[in-house]
């Protein structure tokens, strides 16, 4: 399935949200995530489907000032 993660359209077997960090290797409770530009909580990543030509968006927080 294709989808859009973070502006960079990738081919992917996830279904899930979920599993789709899982493939793609992102790790940590500090993620944030939105589907077609809607916050999913990580609560929720387990249940929340992802079809094709969604479009993710991963966040993670930055240090600085």
């Amino acid at each position: 399935m294709k989808l859009i993660v973070n502006g960079e359209a990738l081919e992917v077997e996830a279904t899930t949200l979920a599993v789709l960090l899982k493939e793609l290797d992102y790790e940590g409770g500090w993620l944030a995530t939105a589907l077609n530009g809607d916050v999913v909580p990580a609560a929720e990543r387990a249940e929340c489907r992802v079809s094709e030509g969604d479009r993710i968006e991963v966040l993670s927080p930055m240090q600085g000032g």
